[in-house]
């Protein structure tokens, strides 16, 4: 006795494209997220709210992770970001009492 197995391979190769699609797309999908994202001085300057001259000197000091292309520096912000956590001050003590919003009035302006 003879078994014959008759497989449509388009079906077969268009299933396990999909399963095989279904599979690496959170992976790539991760990969091209904010996490790596990659920042060159100026960029970096931008994010961090600082001149790009903060920057060369951290990375002359060695105080920020980076990343050499030849002469030119680049940042992770993966990287960027743990080191600014990392640099975080914890509040020791819980607020005392609600902040206070002051306005200055116009009457104080004067001279």
């Amino acid at each position: 006795m003879k078994a014959e197995i008759k497989i449509n391979t388009d079906e077969l190769v268009s299933e396990i494209t999909q399963k095989v699609t279904n599979a690496i797309i959170p992976t790539l999908k991760k990969g091209m997220g904010m996490g790596d994202t990659v920042f060159t001085v100026e960029t970096l300057a931008k994010y961090l709210q600082v001149s790009k001259q903060w920057v060369y000197a951290r990375v002359y000091l060695k105080e920020i992770p980076h990343i050499k292309m030849g002469k030119f520096p680049r940042f992770k912000k993966s990287a960027i970001d743990i080191r600014l956590e990392s640099d975080m001050i914890p509040a020791i003590q819980p607020l005392s009492a609600p902040l206070k919003i002051i306005k200055k009035s116009s009457s104080s302006m004067e001279v």
